[in-house]
């Protein structure tokens, strides 16, 4: 079968941050009504369809979507899944087993808590190798607090610097009406905001939203005859690391290292060509390791890199654009959503925030505690 080139053609949120009265499953239909509104392409023509929703996932959706496809996956890892299902997408397109691919999420989680659906923490089980660390009370922010603090002791990276990833995405949500949280903050805000996680405060870690989005992806053929001008997916890469802290076998590496090697190579371009970078941020060393991991940075520099305003908009790498999960918006897997600020800033489509003459994006989505990790370079030529 030929190796056709694969594009996003359609990219849309759903209703988000305080949505008190819509389901997962109407946030995945909001989205996914949208996304193909964007692309100009019909329901009847989605062939191939990517979700987590439903006790039957992509199923149970699928029908509630009026959607039935010849393809599906609904592999689950956590928040970097849709970096790699656009993989998974793409091969799909690129041989000609696909023609027209959805992507969609949906998720209450700020509402369910509200409404005492859920609890706060990942519940981990009690089974496999995870069932050791699960007794100690090891929510998903303590493994962060780890790598803050290992990263501080091996390289010198100070509180502040961390802190300035946090100030940094305030900004860029400041440019975004649509940001959960848009009031400036400052580096002292940050550092002696309450302690949630030694030594990460409050302003340190992720907000808590409602939201959902799509992405609609396929091939170059049928791109010629969408709504908007196509955003390429010119290189992929996918990585897995750990689930136990003491498999892990250096707290300041990111698997990106190995995704993000992938996905340049395949593009056939280089960091410094990177014009807008979108990457999960669920805690601000996430941001440090994976800067580091993807080669924006040498390996402990990241610290100073972030400084002096590099990641806000008309920074050197406007990064996080939207406000990120930071600020703007989190309802428990972000991957998602960096692909459609990606796909948007490559189209020119952001307002106050966008990059300009944004060309390439790096999107990287990182899956529980540096567990997973997979990036996407996209083109708009």
């Amino acid at each position: 079968m030929a190796n056709r080139r694969v594009a996003i053609v359609g990219a849309s949120t759903s209703d988000c941050g305080r949505v008190d009265d819509k389901t997962a499953f109407q946030l995945n239909f909001q989205g996914t009504t949208r996304a193909l509104a964007d692309a100009g392409i019909a329901k009847a023509e989605v062939d191939g369809f990517m979700s987590l929703t439903g006790a039957l996932p992509p199923i149970e959706l699928a029908e509630y979507l009026g959607i039935r496809p010849n393809w599906v996956d609904s592999t689950g890892h956590g928040g970097s899944i849709w970096e790699f299902m656009v993989e998974h997408a793409a091969a799909a397109i690129a041989q000609g087993l696909v023609e027209v691919v959805v992507l969609t999420y949906g998720s209450t989680q700020r509402a369910d808590l509200k409404k005492k659906l859920r609890m706060a923490n990942l519940s981990f089980g009690t089974r496999g190798p995870i069932q050791f660390a699960a007794p100690f009370g090891h929510p998903v922010g303590s493994h962060y607090a780890m790598v803050a603090r290992r990263h501080m002791h091996e390289f010198g990276t100070t509180i502040e610097q961390l802190a300035e990833v946090a100030v940094s995405t305030r900004y860029n949500a400041g440019l975004n009406p649509e940001a959960f949280y848009q009031d400036p903050i400052t580096i002292d805000d940050v550092v002696n905001a309450p302690m949630v996680w030694d030594p990460l405060t409050k302003l340190h870690c992720c907000i808590r939203s409602d939201g959902g989005g799509s992405i609609v992806l396929t091939s170059e053929e049928r791109a010629k005859d969408c709504a908007k001008a196509p955003v390429w997916v010119l290189g992929t890469g996918e990585a897995v690391s750990h689930t136990t802290m003491s498999e892990w076998d250096d707290f300041t590496e990111s698997p990106c290292v190995r995704s993000g090697k992938l996905a340049f190579e395949r593009a056939g371009v280089t960091p410094a060509e990177i014009d807008t970078a979108q990457v999960y941020d669920a805690f601000t060393p996430m941001v440090i390791l994976t800067l580091e991991g993807l080669g924006f940075c040498k390996k402990g520099e990241g610290g100073a890199f972030v400084e002096d305003g590099r990641l806000r908009v008309g920074g050197a790498l406007p990064t996080n654009t939207d406000g990120g999960g930071l600020s703007s918006c989190q309802p428990g897997m972000r991957g998602m959503f960096l692909l459609i600020e990606a796909v948007k800033q490559l189209r020119g489509e952001c307002g106050e925030r966008q990059v300009p003459d944004a060309r390439l994006a790096c999107v990287n989505g990182t899956s529980g505690w540096f567990s997973a990790a997979g990036t996407v370079i996209l083109g708009r030529d």
